[in-house]
C-alpha cells in the first residue's frame, strides 16, 4: 500500500539533519556554502520539495523536520532552523573525546517515525556518516524510499543502499542562491523609473515593448540564435516533447553526479510522457535527435547525456581511463576516485599547483581552469575528475589558498585515497600502500 497519489505524486517525508557532520563537511569544501546551509535552511529545504525518479516528477511534503546539533559549538544556528519549522534536538558532547549524542538521537527518532501510524513514503538522511547504513537498510526493508544527502565523501556501502544520493557538489549548488536569484534581489533593490510611451510608439510598435524591435533578449528581432534556439528564450520542441519529458531530463541531468546513460534516460522520458512513443519522439525519430531539439541545454555523445556546465566528454566512462592493474582497479571500484593512469594524475596535480600559485583559489573557477589546462596539454581529464581531487585534498585539510606545491598536493591526495581505502575495509599491505601512493601521487612522491 502506498499513500502517494498517482496523479500528484506527493511524497510524505521525514527529514533528519546531522548538523555537525554536514556543516563541518561543507566548511572544508566551501565555507560560503556552509554558512548558507546553517543560516538559511528554508532556502535549501524549498529546493528539496521537488524531485524526479524513474516514475517521473514528484513533490515532497516534509511532515518531520528534525535537526540534531551540538549546542555548545553551534548554538548560534539553532534559531535559524527553528524559524524554518525544524524541531531542533540539542546533542551536547557526552564523552571526553567531544563526540555528541546526535547519532543515537537521530536513529531513535527515525525508528520511531518508521513505526508511527503515519506512513512516510521517504526518509531523508542529511549526513555522510556511514554509521547510518543499518538505519538506511531498515528503511529499505520497510519498502520506503531512502535519500541520502552528503557534504563529504561517504562510504560506497552507505550510498548503495539509497534510492537517491545528493552529493556534496549538488548540495553546495542547492544551498547557495542561484545567479538568477541574486540578480532578482539586486534588481528588486533598484528603483525602476516609469517611462511613458507615446500613443504613436505603442500603436506602431517602434517603442521598446515586449517582442518589438530592440526588446529584451528573446524578443523578436534581437534574440541571437544558438543551436536553433533564441538566446534568452525557452528551448522549443515540436509540440509534445516540451512538457514532462523535458522537465524530467533537465532535472535528472542537472542533479546527476556523472554523465547519464542515454538508454535509461530515454525510458524515463517516455514513462513521464507516454505520447512520445506514439509520435515517434515528436517526429524526431529517436531519443537523441529529440533531445537536441527539445532539451538543447544538455550535451550528448557516445550514448551518454550530461550537463555541459559540469562535465565534458572527458568525463564519460572510460574516456580518460586505462586498464589498471587489479589493485588499482579495486581502489577505483571501491572509492570511486578518477580512473586515471599515473601520468594523468601527475598532469592534474601539477596543473592544480600551477593554478593556485597563479590565481586566488576559487573552487569552481579553479576546477575549470585546471580542466582546461589539462586538456590543452592533450590529457583527457574531465572536470569531474578535477573536482574529485580538489574536494579530496580540501576534506583532508589542505588549504589551497596557501598555494601548496605539487608534491604537497600529491601527498595530501594520496593520504585521502588511502583513508578512503581503509574506510572501505580494504586490507592493504605495505607494498599496496606504496603502489597506491606512486599511482595517485602521479609519481611526484617518488622523487
Amino acid at each position: 500500500m502506498t499513500t502517494t497519489d498517482a496523479a500528484s505524486r506527493r511524497l510524505r517525508c521525514a527529514l533528519f539533519v546531522d548538523f555537525d557532520n554536514v556543516y563541518i563537511g561543507l566548511q572544508r569544501l566551501d565555507p560560503t556554502a556552509a554558512e548558507a546551509f546553517a543560516t538559511h535552511p528554508g532556502h535549501w529545504l524549498s529546493g528539496l520539495e521537488s524531485g524526479t525518479d524513474d516514475d517521473g516528477d514528484f513533490t515532497r511534503r516534509f511532515l518531520v523536520r528534525a535537526c540534531y546539533l551540538n549546542p555548545s559549538v553551534f548554538s548560534q544556528f539553532r534559531p535559524n532552523f527553528t524559524r524554518a519549522g525544524f524541531s531542533v534536538v540539542d546533542c551536547p558532547s557526552l564523552t571526553q573525546q567531544g563526540k555528541s549524542s546526535a547519532d543515537i538521537n537521530l536513529v531513535l527518532d527515525a525508528v520511531d517515525a518508521l513505526a508511527a501510524p503515519t506512513f512516510y513514503d521517504e526518509f531523508v538522511i542529511v549526513s555522510a556518516d556511514a554509521d547510518f547504513t543499518p538505519l538506511a537498510h531498515r528503511f529499505r526493508a520497510a519498502d520506503r524510499r531512502v535519500t541520502i544527502i552528503t557534504a563529504s565523501p561517504a562510504a560506497s556501502a552507505y550510498r548503495a543502499v539509497a534510492d537517491t544520493v545528493i552529493t556534496a557538489d549538488a548540495l553546495t549548488e542547492l544551498v547557495l542562491p542561484t545567479t538568477a536569484e541574486r540578480l532578482a534581489e539586486a534588481v528588486a533593490a533598484v528603483p525602476v523609473p516609469v517611462v511613458e510611451q507615446t500613443a504613436t510608439a505603442s500603436a506602431t510598435g517602434t517603442g521598446r515593448s515586449a517582442g518589438g524591435e530592440g526588446s529584451t533578449p528573446g524578443g523578436a528581432g534581437t534574440g541571437r540564435r544558438r543551436a536553433g534556439v533564441e538566446e534568452g528564450a525557452p528551448p522549443r520542441s515540436r509540440g509534445i516533447g516540451g512538457g514532462p519529458a523535458r522537465a524530467l531530463v533537465l532535472r535528472q541531468v542537472r542533479t546527476a553526479d556523472r554523465p547519464l546513460n542515454g538508454g535509461s534516460l530515454a525510458q524515463a522520458a517516455q514513462k513521464a510522457e507516454p505520447a512520445l512513443a506514439s509520435t515517434n519522439w515528436d517526429g524526431a525519430g529517436s531519443f537523441f535527435p529529440w533531445l537536441a531539439t527539445a532539451v538543447p541545454e544538455v550535451a550528448a555523445s557516445a550514448g551518454f547525456v550530461w550537463d555541459p556546465a559540469r562535465f565534458s566528454e572527458a568525463d564519460l566512462p572510460g574516456a580518460g581511463g586505462v586498464d589498471l592493474p587489479p589493485l588499482q582497479r579495486q581502489v577505483v571500484e571501491v572509492t570511486e576516485i578518477p580512473n586515471l593512469p599515473t601520468e594523468r594524475y601527475r598532469a592534474l596535480l601539477t596543473a592544480l599547483a600551477d593554478d593556485v600559485a597563479a590565481h586566488p583559489f576559487d573552487r569552481p573557477e579553479t576546477a575549470r581552469r585546471v580542466r582546461d589546462a589539462c586538456q590543452a596539454a592533450g590529457e583527457a581529464i574531465g572536470k569531474a575528475s578535477v573536482n574529485t581531487v580538489i574536494a579530496g585534498v580540501l576534506y583532508a585539510g589542505l588549504d589551497l589558498a596557501a598555494r601548496p606545491d605539487a608534491r604537497t598536493i600529491a601527498q595530501t591526495w594520496a593520504d585521502n585515497v588511502l583513508g578512503l581505502c581503509r574506510g572501505a575495509r580494504m586490507d592493504l599491505t605495505a607494498q599496496d600502500v606504496a603502489a597506491i601512493r606512486t599511482w595517485v601521487g602521479g609519481g611526484l612522491l617518488d622523487r
